[in-house]
């Protein structure tokens, strides 16, 4: 018999409730069984559980109450109109309170994230779970709670009027990743339409690849879904996109016009240490691809590695990463990520954006070393320039390298960061962006996507002036 002895805090904070047209408490939700999801929104993890949410919330309809308990990690990420769009970026439908002093955090002992906290009809805690396998983990106790508590069930929904947006007027809906053609062209990663844009440096749509609709189906640019892609990369006339979401790589023939699978089945793959060491693995939150030679990488954020197609095979390896999140420098095998997001090459050395240890490391191709020029930890963050001992960033996740200089979007800090290698210096370019998620060098200026407020710039190399390129579907294409 599960017997919850402690009550449940209260889950009020002054920092207010979103997805919702009111503040809520746990005596409000008497006669539910209620899940709070400790979270916060750049975590790879805790966008991992939100399938796992959803399906408790569907199946459970009648009797669960979801409520979202966003602790933020980042400074960025406590406000209400950040964590807002993240709610709309992962389609969250239950309410959220903002914990950004980590008041409920504390009442309820929480240390990681995600943790989610089981809670009684009468408001007792009946435990927690820290990490991903919620629906598994969550399931069995749920059943048990409703056989216990049959006769006292409220069994009628609760309506909490979330907010939803009618993101189909606009063009642009969190643009992602992006890369040019040898013709100038530009293939963009419409992330939050599920699609991929092909633009003129006119910002005008010559094409779009994927209906729009949420989902993992192959075929014709009409027919073909995605969900959430990021990373693009080209190799002769194949487009390979990093479909994130669906933990996969899918492959866009250019010429036939038609989208298929080259690597990932949809389930999450996972490998840590020495698991799997020279064998065929599937991609876990792809983010982004560079392709140099033969080999196509892959910043896999949701296992917190490097991974390696070999393009004639398209069969995909662990590289770079032990599958622990820290920042470790070594060999290959020995070194440690946090949510690799971004990849750039210059020579042999690939760069990644390491975002949730606001760093830039170095993976060197022929030596096999692992290095960071820029950075300190999983906790260390700002907003600094500087030499590149004191220098802070916060959760970059685009890259672009020209040269001895190394373009970061400094994502959570609005701005594109220069790293002077030469110099050991970084200062920054321009600020006033949106979550840049992405940074392509193009006939003498950066490409930049400014991934919140849905626009897509153009920055000067030299003077940090940005322009706004205007997105345009023509007849044909809408």
């Amino acid at each position: 018999m599960l017997t919850g002895r402690v009550n449940a805090p209260e889950i009020n904070t002054e920092h207010g409730w979103l997805n919702t047209d009111r503040s809520w408490s746990i005596k409000d939700f008497a006669g539910k069984i209620v899940l709070l999801d400790f979270w916060t929104f750049g975590c790879i993890n805790c966008q991992h559980i939100v399938p796992d949410l959803k399906r408790l919330e569907e199946e459970y309809a009648d009797v669960l109450v979801v409520v979202g308990i966003h602790s933020a990690k980042f400074d960025a990420e406590k406000q209400n109109g950040t964590i807002l769009q993240a709610i709309r970026k992962f389609g969250i439908e239950h309410p959220v309170v903002n914990d950004a002093d980590y008041k409920i955090w504390n009442h309820y002992g929480v240390r990681a994230w995600p943790t989610t906290v089981l809670i009684d009809p009468n408001g007792k805690v009946i435990g927690q779970h820290a990490g991903e396998g919620v629906y598994q983990t969550v399931k069995p106790y749920l059943e048990q709670l409703i056989e216990q508590h049959k006769d006292q069930l409220n069994r009628e929904p609760i309506r909490f009027h979330v907010e939803h947006e009618h993101k189909q007027d606009d063009t642009l809906y969190f643009p992602s990743k992006l890369v040019s053609d040898t013709g100038g062209n530009i293939y963009l990663s419409d992330s939050g339409h599920n699609r991929i844009l092909k633009l003129n440096q006119q910002g005008q749509v010559l094409e779009i690849i994927g209906s729009g609709i949420q989902g993992f189906d192959n075929g014709s640019y009409a027919e073909a879904t995605f969900y959430e892609p990021h990373g693009l990369a080209l190799h002769e006339s194949i487009l390979y996109v990093a479909d994130a979401k669906n933990n996969a790589i899918r492959k866009v023939d250019l010429q036939a016009k038609q989208v298929s699978t080259a690597a990932g089945t949809g389930e999450m793959g996972y490998y840590f240490l020495q698991d799997k060491l020279d064998e065929p693995v599937n991609p876990n939150s792809p983010w982004d691809l560079y392709i140099y030679g033969n080999n196509m990488f892959i910043a896999n954020a949701g296992n917190h590695q490097i991974l390696r197609m070999d393009l004639a095979t398209e069969k995909v390896y662990r590289y770079a990463g032990s599958g622990r999140e820290a920042l470790t420098d070594g060999p290959l095998r020995e070194a440690a990520f946090n949510q690799p997001s971004g990849l750039a090459i210059n020579g042999p050395v690939l760069y990644v954006a390491d975002a949730e240890a606001s760093a830039i490391r170095t993976v060197n191709t022929e030596t096999g070393m692992v290095l960071t020029p820029l950075g300190r930890g999983l906790f260390d963050f700002g907003d600094v320039d500087g030499d590149t001992d004191d220098a802070l960033l916060q959760h970059g996740v685009g890259i672009e390298v020209i040269d001895s200089d190394v373009f970061i979007a400094d994502t959570y800090n609005g701005k594109i960061k220069v790293l002077d290698l030469q110099r050991r210096r970084v200062r920054t370019l321009t600020d006033g962006l949106h979550e840049p998620n992405d940074i392509l060098f193009l006939n003498g200026q950066l490409w930049v996507t400014s991934t919140n407020s849905h626009q897509l710039f153009t920055v000067d190399i030299h003077t940090g002036e940005k322009q706004e390129v205007q997105v345009v579907l023509s007849e044909a294409k809408v």
